[in-house]
């Protein structure tokens, strides 16, 4: 039986398979390659990739009425998207987690990359190689002119090249296109400085959203409790929410009335009257993509849509409900959905649900909405579907949006369970005496955006210096020429070489225009004389 002693056990097992690697190699294995450029640019192209979501399907960030529309459109697809996090794509922690590592990559890339290209300026440009007439594009001639002249004129003709100070008397060392490289570091210094602008908008600021009627008294105070819904960075705080006040006085739209796009609305204005603090009452168009701007905290016009004027009496002739009510947009024409709860109506509680038509016509007998101009409102029409009895709302929390009838039966103007149609001004009578609803007037409403996003300059300034590093990068030619000079039987051979190390570039034109400048100095020597 043969035994292993200790010695030799230690160099077994010291001894390594081929590519086999220890804990410190993986390590700098792993960083070399999260640093490497190819590594930065894939998770580039994946964070874009990332990102399409967040465009494609609405965000409860941005516009969280869109977000649940969309949700009761696709109750297949809602519970899929809501485990990945599509509804808040930029919140999610493999959004954050692609984010984190490009910002690594590109800081682990640029810092060496930085120190390479500061010893590179420091440095002088190559020698002057021994064979010139061995590169791709050069060329050579005979000279009458000393080899000093012809040195002197190559020096003059190639100012803004940076020359080799310690040549070898017989040669010119020329180099152009450190700025290249310097376009190449810009433009990824500057993808870190969005990134960190982004981050700092994402942790330091919020999003907010709330629909106001046009006209209303009381308007929007800048309060946590006026949100419809609020969105707050990790790092923001409610009591940092800068302090003013606006109502909204008056709101137009243009509405196209020909073409593929009839009865839609292509520009918007809503008339602003706003406090900021202590300061006095200001006046503002707020319109699409022209924000209205107070302290740190913009306010941008996402939509708008009608408020119809609902009152419902109940039995008794009590009034059990009464106001706008907001009817959210369906379609681009604004035909729109909305609901009435009337909970302490008597005997039974009331809810209705159905839809506005701004401009209501009729196609084959059905109804159906025209455009979004409401006009004088001859042509507006509610349709509502009742229901009677509980409403379920002991159940918890509803959306106002949303009206529950599993425990309620339905109610209509006769036995068919048509709905009920009202137009401006029209009172319907409820059956079994359970009272009456009316449409008494339409109200326009606007929902705007509330944000406040600290860092956006710095993201307009690295934009701006991406766009000046790109430009540099692709048309900052980087090259070196070479002139020598020296006696040989029956004048002086001159020869010259141009080298291009950024690729593209047409050294063979500049190798030309060379030569005939340095023999064109002669002639017109020659001429002076």
């Amino acid at each position: 039986m043969s035994t292993t002693s200790a010695p030799d056990q230690e160099r077994k097992d010291s001894v390594r398979r081929p590519g086999e690697l220890n804990a410190r190699e993986l390590a700098r294995w792993g960083w070399r390659q999260l640093t490497s450029m190819r590594t930065a640019l894939i998770l580039l192209l994946l964070l874009a990739l990332a990102a399409v979501p967040g465009s494609l399907i609405p965000q409860d960030g941005v516009d969280s009425l869109k977000a649940d529309q969309w949700r009761e459109a696709h109750t297949t697809l809602t519970p899929i998207y809501e485990k990945l996090g599509l509804f808040n794509v930029y919140s999610t922690p493999w959004f954050a987690a692609i984010y984190l590592l490009l910002m690594v990559s590109l800081v682990g890339c640029i810092i060496p990359r930085c120190l390479v290209y500061a010893r590179a300026m420091r440095a002088q440009p190559p020698a002057t190689p021994a064979k010139l007439t061995r590169l791709p594009d050069s060329a050579s001639y005979v000279a009458d002119q000393e080899p000093e002249e012809v040195l002197a004129a190559a020096r003059k003709q190639l100012r803004g090249y940076r020359l080799r100070k310690d040549d070898d008397g017989e040669s010119v060392s020329a180099e152009k296109g450190y700025l290249r490289e310097a376009g190449n570091l810009i433009f990824h210094m500057s993808l870190i400085i969005v990134l960190v602008a982004f981050a700092t908008g994402s942790l330091f600021g919020y999003k907010g959203g709330v629909i106001v009627l046009v006209g209303e008294e009381y308007g929007f105070a800048n309060e946590l409790s006026q949100y419809d819904d609020y969105k707050p960075g990790s790092l923001f705080a409610p009591e940092d929410l800068d302090d003013f006040s606006f109502k909204i006085d008056d709101f137009h739209a243009e509405w196209l009335t020909s073409g593929a796009g009839a009865g839609t609305a292509r520009g918007f204005n809503a008339k602003l009257r706003y406090t900021a603090g202590t300061s006095d009452e200001k006046r503002y168009d707020l319109k699409v993509n022209h924000p209205l701007t107070i302290g740190g905290t913009d306010i941008f016009l996402l939509a708008h849509g009608y408020a119809p004027v609902i009152t419902v009496r109940d039995g008794e002739g009590n009034v059990a409900y009464s106001g706008p009510t907001i009817f959210l947009p369906q379609s681009r024409n604004l035909l729109s959905f909305g609901v009435v709860k009337a909970p302490y109506a008597s005997p039974e509680e009331i809810g209705f649900q159905g839809l506005f038509y701004p401009f209501e016509g009729t196609v084959d007998g059905e109804p159906v909405n025209l455009m979004g101009d409401i006009g004088d409102g001859s042509h507006a029409m509610l349709s509502l579907q009742g229901f009677r009895g509980d409403l379920n709302l002991d159940a918890g929390p509803q959306s106002v949006y949303a009206l529950d009838t599993s425990k309620a039966n339905m109610m209509s103007p006769d036995d068919s369970g048509k709905a009920f149609n009202l137009r401006l001004g029209d009172t319907v009578e409820l059956p079994d005496g359970l009272g009456s609803v009316s449409f008494d007037d339409v109200q326009q409403w606007n929902r705007v955006q509330i944000s406040k996003s600290p860092g956006k300059e710095w993201a307009l300034l690295g934009v701006s210096l991406a766009l000046l590093g790109l430009l540099g990068s692709l048309f900052i030619r980087s090259r070196r020429v070479w002139v020598r000079a020296r006696r040989v039987d029956g004048g002086t051979l001159v020869e010259i070489a141009a080298l291009d190390r950024s690729g593209g570039g047409d050294t063979a034109a500049v190798v030309t225009g060379l030569v005939e400048t340095l023999r064109g100095a002669r002639t017109q020597e020659e001429k002076d004389v």
